[in-house]
């Protein structure tokens, strides 16, 4: 079974995470699909849009804690798509959840459609961790920085229309509608001239993403001494154990 579905709508690329029964959860298989998946969008000059969604009633809850962070790509780096230098412009369609790493999946794209049911939010701290896939620089610069700090050092979600008011989703629809908006959001980019499109796309990720590798170094680091703690294990254990985290702060 393909855990990644593709679908050409005219000169749109529909992408969509194929995964409901682990709640697309990223896993080695899922990252090397999606990989090439926008490997196809970039790289097929038939192709000027894509929109990125998820099979079921959520759109990613991240990373699938059995990988043990194997899902890294050599084009795309963590989930195919977080470290990935795209020119095509990608639109995230939400429902449901994006948890994690799948919001941080969404921070990736270029814009946001989120149904009105959908919750976006970072609950790594709830379980000593910390979020790894650019979310601590992505999520600020997206957010005002007060919001994003309580996002990150809460861990709590903030629901689509919130969002909306920060200005970090585009549009809000009805539930079982922000697939639809995206594709149409998508077709009135594609009615634009495609070269001028990937020329003003590519100065705005250019622009925006110039400080992208110092968020990174500053991640990592951060990411070694997380995982090198006892607070993380204990997390992942409670997670698992489905009980409360008994933390020591060490």
């Amino acid at each position: 079974m393909s855990l990644v579905h593709t679908e050409r709508i005219g000169h749109v690329l529909v992408i969509t995470l194929n995964r409901p029964e682990r709640r697309n959860a990223v896993d080695r298989a899922l990252a090397d699909e999606l990989d090439a998946a926008l490997n196809l969008l970039d790289d097929d000059t038939d192709l000027w849009c894509g929109v990125l969604t998820g099979e079921g009633p959520v759109f990613c809850a991240g990373s699938d804690l059995g990988a043990n962070g194997d899902y890294v790509t050599e084009r795309g780096g963590e989930y195919g798509i977080i470290r990935r230098q795209r020119e095509t412009p990608l639109i995230a369609a939400l429902q449901g959840s994006a948890y994690g790493g799948g919001l941080e999946i969404a921070l990736a794209c270029d814009m946001i459609v989120a149904s009105r049911d959908a919750v976006l939010g970072l609950p790594e701290v709830k379980r000593g961790l910390i979020p790894t896939c650019a979310g601590l620089f992505r999520g600020p610069r997206a957010l005002p920085l007060n919001v994003a700090t309580e996002m990150a050092l809460s861990g709590e979600p903030i629901t689509a229309e919130r969002a909306a008011a920060y200005g970090l989703v585009n549009h809000v629809t009805e539930p079982g509608e922000a697939r639809q908006r995206a594709v149409e959001l998508a077709e009135s980019i594609c009615a634009n001239g495609p070269l001028a499109v990937r020329l003003a796309r590519g100065v705005i990720a250019g622009y925006v993403g110039a400080t992208d590798e110092h968020g990174f170094r500053l991640t990592d680091a951060a990411q070694v001494a997380v995982r090198e703690s006892e607070d993380s294990k204990e997390g992942i254990a409670a997670f698992f154990e489905k009980r409360a985290p008994q933390w020591t702060g060490r």
